[in-house]
């Protein structure tokens, strides 16, 4: 009857955002828009990438499995969130919470380096122009994608894998509207001591050498954009580079701020906070930043939708 090695449960409860009655609905209605404007944003912007073939080029490649990762984060948990608005007791199983931890994990990590991806192509577009083509070859950007499934695919296994070696006893409602790492680390009724230090582990690497790479990558090109000549030219490459960095500091500043403290001194209040940050918003901000702003996939959208119409 037990569902994972020592574990005593078989169900738990999420506590959700709020326990307060009057705001269910309103947050019922306001995650919902969320979740509906991100997915059709997504969505169509990997519609766009596949349609349009003056898209295929690297910056659109990264900018694909960007929305494809993006819309599955997203639908991790969502579905779920929506439904515990509604509903009296947020029941979650304990196979289906380990199922969409490992998914949580593995998405948010591989976000973080296809992000990182993304500088990288940056960088090589403005500093190196001429060699451009040679460098981010289909090769390259094929690895740089299978590179960042992989160290996903390894980290979540890590984290699953402390996390199913805990037992968990009487205490069975998490304090959280997903199943995050530190929430039900807090229902364990044996020590986490090796699971906390995995997760500031591989969350710090997960952090540190994405932040540092897309540090540096644009140290390199703010330093080449000063020594362009055209004015026109900078704020083309500031107004790019400026989007690019406030999803990355959203992102990556949330992250560190939810996992890079000690389960003791941090108040769950604030973590669930910080979590709508890069759940949600961080999420929903994409498809403007990387989209609506960009003159190649406006005129993408513009000739799908007359060859709709003919």
């Amino acid at each position: 009857m037990t569902p994972g090695n020592g574990s005593f449960v078989t169900e738990l409860i999420l506590l959700g955002l709020t326990d307060l009655p009057h705001l269910q609905l309103p947050l019922f209605c306001l995650f919902l828009v969320v979740y509906v404007v991100t997915a059709l944003g997504y969505l169509g912007l990997i519609t766009l990438i596949g349609l349009n073939s003056h898209l295929h080029i690297p910056m659109y490649f990264f900018l694909f499995n960007l929305s494809f990762i993006d819309f599955c984060y997203s639908s991790v948990f969502t579905p779920k969130m929506l439904i515990n608005f509604t509903s009296k007791k947020n029941i979650i199983s304990y196979r289906g919470c380990m199922t969409q931890l490992y998914f949580f994990c593995f998405s948010i990590i591989s976000e973080r380096y296809v992000l990182t991806s993304m500088a990288y192509d940056h960088y090589v577009a403005i500093c190196n122009p001429l060699l451009y083509n040679v460098i981010m070859s289909p090769k390259v950007c094929s690895s740089l994608i299978l590179v960042s499934d992989s160290v996903a695919f390894f980290d979540a296994m890590a984290h699953t894998g402390c996390m199913l070696r805990l037992t968990f006893c009487d205490a069975n409602t998490i304090n959280h509207y997903l199943c995050d790492i530190l929430p039900v680390l807090q229902l364990s009724c044996t020590s986490t001591y090796v699971n906390e230090l995995v997760v500031f582990i591989v969350v710090g690497i997960n952090v540190i050498v994405p932040s540092v790479t897309i540090f540096v990558s644009y140290g390199s090109i703010f330093s080449s954009i000063f020594c362009i000549s055209s004015t026109e030219g900078r704020s083309k490459a500031f107004s790019t580079c400026s989007s690019h960095m406030i999803a990355v500091s959203l992102f990556f500043g949330s992250c560190a701020f939810m996992y890079l403290k000690p389960s003791s001194a941090m108040s769950m209040h604030q973590g669930k906070i910080s979590s709508v940050f890069y759940t949600s918003v961080g999420p929903l901000m994409n498809p403007f930043i990387y989209s609506l702003r960009n003159k190649d996939v406006k005129i993408a959208l513009r000739k799908t939708l007359s060859r709709r119409r003919f």
